[in-house]
């Protein structure tokens, strides 16, 4: 275990370079994980319901990118137990100052309903996590997401941890060897997300 003091931009970036996340333990101590399996999600693969179809089509959610990056971070530390603690809001409001941690969120009525962010780094986007305080807000902007990757020539979406909300999305697992071959020919990539 670590002070989550350490966490700055440098460290954060380094540590996905490296494959790895952090986690805070909610008593201002943070680890670095790993997993094998990683869980990914294949830009091709995103499983998108006729439901949620007629949802993103529909214009119910106005979808916005990096418009309040922290909120976001914020919503999805909003819940009984959670990894997300003051000192990681931190270090990740200071990452996309640096231009390298990004949101994507959804508002209903002018109000902030669900979201999502990660790290992006070369063609690599590291997803973190994602909230929703409205039905299939969340879903959107992943949807949102995926057509933001795709469009600028992202090649890797790392969800870390598999669970069955991401696998009915979609995304699978892979052995870690393979995460990072692809890790490495996405880092090496020049994309940007704005």
């Amino acid at each position: 275990m670590y002070p989550e003091a350490i966490l700055t931009p440098s460290v954060l970036e380094s540590c996905y370079r490296s494959g790895a996340f952090p986690m805070a333990d909610g008593e201002g101590n943070v680890e670095f994980y790993r997993a094998d399996p990683r869980c990914i999600l294949e830009l091709d693969g995103l499983r998108v319901s006729k439901s949620l179809a007629r949802v993103v089509r529909s214009g119910k959610f106005q979808v916005e990118v990096n418009r309040d990056f922290e909120a976001v971070v914020w919503g999805c530390a909003d819940r009984r137990e959670t990894w997300i603690s003051p000192g990681i809001v931190r270090a990740y409001v200071e990452l996309h100052r640096a231009g390298k941690a990004h949101s994507v969120e959804a508002y209903h009525e002018g109000r902030l309903v669900g979201g999502l962010y990660g790290v992006a780094l070369g063609g690599f986007f590291g997803g973190e996590s994602m909230f929703s305080r409205m039905s299939d807000a969340s879903k959107v902007c992943l949807v949102k997401l995926v057509e933001r990757l795709k469009e600028r020539g992202y090649t890797l979406l790392d969800c870390q941890i598999q669970n069955d909300h991401l696998k009915r999305l979609g995304a699978t697992e892979i052995p870690e060897k393979d995460f990072f071959v692809r890790l490495e020919r996405a880092l090496a990539l020049e994309r940007s997300f704005d």
